[in-house]
């Protein structure tokens, strides 16, 4: 039987569960928080109050691929919310989370999430619909189940999902727009992915749909490698599979709003490592240091036909590749990103507060959005994943399609090179030793890197490193190892043993050319400012009004 005939039946029979306060107090005195959990027996602690009231519905444990970003978003959904005069209710299953601080929202269920819990928490509460936009994958995953039982989903709906996560429909919806996209197909066995790959042509991009955080996915550079990836019992495969060209491009990241005709883009990311890098491995920059203008209008032209073409409101992602000049879409998420909070901040706009009114009906216009894009800040702000390397032992700490970092943090400066720089010196673990320009520097990269190894050598040794030629197994013991450039052909993992060798002996490991030169950029630098974000927004504001005085 299905899920849903189960608990049909089991209505028919009168078995509901019962909501249980969780005691924040510890049985000092008694509770009175609005924090419940489900049983199946004893009274129900409930009682649900008759206003207007919307469920959001969060991102569940923190994982590699989705985490903080969520629990803002749900935070900030739930305080819009009551703004707009709804009870706002959180649903999630993550104790760890500031959306799971049963002051944060006026109820907080702490409960599985999946489409049974969820229908519970809905049909007790009566609320008038729930969000999903706020809680990642995890809860974009339970539109379906959620549509079918009659729950009003505000702005989305499983059609669009999959319009846009199925990456066959996904073709069929850019070419229908007139969008381009990079070049893929679907393959449903094994034989159909090798048959397709040669069509496409080499290097490729294989991935399942649906993914969080870019699991699953590889780039094959020929089909020997593909075809030993097949052998790999150590793999599971999940067909179909989807085959993508792979284009090593400038890869770039727009967070945008829609009414369901207009369009808002709330910031533009450029990435620094090359296009095949997960986005939240990426160090990234906004606003954009090389695009160009016309880069920029053609963004905000395919935004706007692909706003248009589906049937969405709220806020969206999209990440592009600019590739022999020729901008292509890599994928479209009908949700928020991990960029939300980092916009939102930098810029100075509650994105989330505009996202809950786009979904209650309000327009771009009545909520003071009437240009197609914010005007980018006269700062750069610099994102900067950090990885837990020491903690998660055994992985390999080459930047690959899959996501590998636990979190990220931001620097903020007029100097692009001064804002590289704080990202990378924020502590003495993160890189020991390049930004006191000594020791001894190991060097192992593909013939493919050649003249571009040369150029870096030069370049370190002027700044006063040594490249040593010793053995790998001797260098990695002394005192002055400083750090292993590790640079395996595209889609190679060779050299693993090595990296993670250096990752036990605390020695910076660099996977990505692009990623030491921004290092680079900051080495020399001693004195930096340091303000607040506040005082930032404030000379911003400044500065705008003396431009419109002008």
């Amino acid at each position: 039987m299905e899920e849903a005939d189960v608990r049909q039946k089991r209505k028919e029979f009168s078995i509901y569960p019962s909501y249980k306060m969780v005691d924040t107090c510890a049985g000092e005195f008694t509770a009175s928080t609005a924090y419940f959990y489900s049983s199946w027996s004893g009274e129900n602690d409930v009682i649900p109050s008759g206003n207007k009231k919307i469920l959001i519905i969060g991102s569940g444990p923190i994982r590699i691929g989705q985490g903080i970003e969520f629990d803002y978003s749900s935070v900030h959904g739930a305080i819009s919310l009551r703004e707009l005069g709804y009870e706002a209710i959180i649903m999630n299953n993550n104790p760890e989370t500031v959306s799971t601080d049963y002051a944060t929202a006026d109820r907080l269920y702490f409960e599985p999430l999946t489409v049974e819990d969820v229908l519970s928490v809905v049909e007790l509460e009566q609320v008038e619909g729930v969000i999903v936009q706020l809680g990642g994958q995890t809860a974009i995953s339970l539109v379906e189940g959620l549509e079918k039982a009659g729950v009003q989903l505000f702005g989305t709906n499983q059609k669009t999902i999959d319009q846009l996560e199925d990456r066959g429909l996904f073709y069929d919806f850019m070419k229908e727009v007139e969008v381009p996209h990079i070049p893929g197909v679907t393959a449903n066995d094994q034989r159909e992915a090798i048959n397709k790959a040669r069509e496409i042509g080499y290097p490729v991009l294989i991935r399942p749909s649906y993914v969080i955080g870019g699991q699953g996915m590889m780039i094959f550079t020929e089909e020997q490698e593909l075809l030993a990836y097949f052998e790999d019992q150590n793999h599971e495969l999940t067909f179909p599979l989807l085959i993508d060209a792979y284009y090593p491009g400038v890869e770039f990241e727009i967070d945008a709003l829609s009414d369901g005709a207009d369009i808002y883009i709330a910031g533009l990311f450029e990435h620094i490592e090359k296009a095949g890098v997960h986005s939240g491995d990426s160090i990234a920059v906004t606003p954009s240091f090389s695009l160009s203008d016309e880069v920029k209008e053609t963004v905000i032209d395919y935004t706007e036909k692909i706003a248009k073409g589906i049937d969405f409101k709220g806020i969206f992602n999209i990440q592009f590749v600019l590739y022999n000049e020729q901008v292509y879409v890599i994928e479209i998420n009908p949700r928020a990103s991990r960029t939300v909070p980092i916009l939102s901040k930098v810029y100075g706009k509650p994105l989330i507060n505009y996202t809950v009114q786009l979904l209650l009906g309000s327009s771009l216009v009545q909520i003071g959005l009437k240009e197609k894009m914010v005007p980018p800040t006269s700062f750069y702000t610099v994102k900067a994943p950090i990885f837990s390397y020491q903690k998660l032992a055994g992985l390999d700490p080459i930047l690959e399609a899959e996501m590998k970092s636990t979190g990220e943090l931001i620097s903020l400066s007029y100097d692009l090179k001064e804002a590289f720089h704080k990202a990378f010196a924020w502590t003495q673990d993160q890189i020991p030793a390049l930004y006191r320009q000594k020791g001894t520097i190991y060097i192992e990269a593909d013939p493919l890197y050649k003249e571009e190894v040369l150029f870096y050598t030069e370049k370190l040794q002027t700044l006063g490193f040594v490249i040593t030629t010793n053995d790998f197994d001797t260098w990695i013991q002394q005192d002055d190892a400083t750090a292993f450039i590790s640079l395996p052909k595209p889609g190679y993992k060779n050299g693993a043993k090595k990296r993670k060798e250096a990752l036990k002996q605390r020695v910076t490991v660099i996977t990505e050319l692009s990623t030491l030169e921004v290092m680079l950029k900051g080495v020399g630098m001693e004195n930096y400012s340091c303000v607040s974000l506040q005082e930032w927004l404030a000379a911003e504001e400044e500065n705008l009004a003396l431009l419109n005085q002008q």
